[in-house]
């Protein structure tokens, strides 16, 4: 694959199996900052598994991840770590909030995590959940708010610390199609504002729309919609 000019993330030839059975098969894929890329694909098609390698969390079994000019498979465990809190965002699809701290203090934890002063970080964080129409639930736990309130917790969440990529792992997929198409128009709006780069995977065709572009993964392997990758 050629890496597109300026891109900020990508990845090449990725392999990666459990067992006996391959999850990826030679993925490729490339992203610029800005810009937001739906990966799409019917279930066990690998596009998780795609997405957890890009962000660190698995190490693919061979191939090549470039962040930013940085090979992500040759860092230790503590340098992508870092990288996780610091420059990556993300939003899964049950907001995985943590139940016993109230709205405002789930948005501000990753700040926290990076040991910001706690005013500093609440400050931030009530800036991020009135962005995304939330601010009214600023004090409620998780379990007090609805799943489309829940979701958009987590999106603030997932911006506070100003990441340059936000990961969205079927960030729709627990929500009406009414909640869930808001949800999408403040997380790409929001990303876009702040030229954060959004790899965002799911399987309904609704939430690609909202993306720039669009990569298909079946069997493990990938196919740009736009270019050959």
């Amino acid at each position: 694959m050629t890496i597109p000019v300026g891109s900020l993330l990508t990845a090449q030839d990725l392999h990666k199996a459990y067992g006996p059975t391959p999850a990826l098969d030679g993925a490729a894929f490339s992203i610029h900052p800005g810009e937001v890329v739906a990966v799409m694909g019917p279930s066990g098609s690998g596009k998780s598994t795609l997405l957890h390698c890009l962000a660190g969390i698995v190490t693919p079994d061979s191939g090549s991840i470039t962040y930013d000019g940085r090979e992500l498979t040759a860092m230790n465990d503590s340098e992508r770590s870092r990288l996780r809190r610091s420059e990556f965002g993300f939003v899964f699809q049950f907001g995985q909030l943590v139940p016993e701290l109230t709205c405002v203090e789930n948005v501000a934890l990753p700040m926290r995590l990076n040991g910001t002063p706690r005013k500093e970080a609440e400050r931030a964080a009530l800036g991020w959940l009135e962005r995304l129409e939330v601010d009214d639930v600023r004090a409620k736990r998780p379990g007090e708010v609805s799943g489309g309130q829940g979701q958009r917790v987590a999106v603030a969440r997932s911006l506070v610390t100003g990441p340059r990529v936000v990961f969205a792992d079927e960030p729709t997929g627990a929500l009406d199609s009414l909640n869930g198409e808001r949800v999408m128009e403040l997380l790409t709006e929001a990303a876009r504002s702040t030229n954060a780069a959004v790899v965002l995977v799911t399987h309904e065709a609704r939430v690609a729309a909202y993306s720039d572009r669009e990569i298909v993964v079946r069997d493990g392997k990938s196919r740009d919609m736009e270019h050959a990758v």
